[in-house]
């Protein structure tokens, strides 16, 4: 049987795509915007966690956005360190714009994905 981290990495793995594609064609909110769907789907996995903020760091890098990039920099180290412990506010997507504290609600879509990786 696998795991949950075998599982939903394909799912993060698309949302990663789709965040370079949509950046691609001139739309980097869009792609943002996968970047926070790939985040919620991998946040209780450490390397997907970690893996989906040094993609935002980029981003922020790309962008010029210096906030994105510091506070990405901060969830970094953060989900390097706590995700293992479970110490991740569930919903919470990931941008420096939320508080890395904040959970919020998870779209449907998204806790369908969640929901079938972990009862597979």
């Amino acid at each position: 049987m696998s795991t949950f981290a075998e599982r939903i990495h394909p799912h993060v793995v698309r949302e990663l795509e789709r965040a370079i594609a949509a950046e691609r064609q001139g739309d980097p909110s869009l792609g943002f915007h996968h970047l926070e769907c790939a985040h919620v789907l991998g946040q209780s996995v450490t390397r997907e966690h970690v893996r989906t903020h040094w993609a935002m760091l980029l981003w922020g890098v790309r962008r010029r956005h210096f906030r994105e990039v510091a506070g990405q920099a901060l969830r970094i180290v953060g989900a390097a360190t706590t995700t293992g412990f479970g110490l991740v506010p569930s919903g919470n997507t990931g941008g420096s714009n939320v508080s890395p504290f904040r959970r919020l609600p998870i779209p449907l879509e998204l806790q369908t994905i969640i929901d079938e990786a972990r009862t597979e």
